[in-house]
């Protein structure tokens, strides 16, 4: 399973999640769009359909692709989300990353990867990723009711509901 990250060059590279990953041998750190395999999914925080259990034989089959650039730059950097298809957000979560702690939504790469691995039914694969940052299995046992839910959902929509239930909407 291909894990394909472009890299924006916006963060602090010392932090940076998606960096220490590709250093490691756990993600493909890219610096053209065109080096994006063909039908992966594709982590959008703008997509209307959320990532879901009914995306593992895709995430298997052809991987998760990834931008990693500053929340602050997010829709100028969004260039990726105008070349491919399959196209997925995250449900609500909280970050476990220093930089962003307690926030909702706005995870890190590795988080939001860690996240949708979990969610598809890959969680050994999820907590091996997180497992390379000090605060990262942190962040699995701080969503885990969440992502034990979305895991069980049927599709996007039901992790939707899971999700309005969860933040009152």
């Amino acid at each position: 399973m291909k894990i394909v990250v472009y890299h924006a060059e916006e963060c602090d590279r010392k932090k940076c999640t998606s960096l220490k990953l590709g250093r490691k041998g756990k993600f493909k750190i890219v610096s053209s769009l065109n080096q994006l395999p063909r039908g992966a999914l594709v982590l959008n925080p703008f997509s209307e359909k959320a990532v879901s259990p009914e995306d593992r034989d895709m995430v298997l089959r052809r991987g998760i692709a990834a931008l990693d650039c500053s929340w602050k730059k997010v829709k100028k950097s969004s260039v990726i989300f105008q070349t491919a298809r399959n196209h997925r957000s995250l449900p609500f979560l909280v970050a476990a990353n220093p930089t962003n702690y307690g926030k909702p939504c706005i995870l890190s790469t590795a988080e939001a990867v860690a996240a949708t691995l979990y969610i598809v039914g890959l969680k050994d694969i999820a907590s091996d990723i997180m497992s390379y940052f000090k605060w990262g299995p942190h962040f699995l046992d701080l969503n885990r009711e969440l992502l034990e839910a979305y895991s069980r959902a049927e599709n996007s929509l039901e992790v939707v509901e899971i999700q309005k239930k969860f933040i009152g909407g």
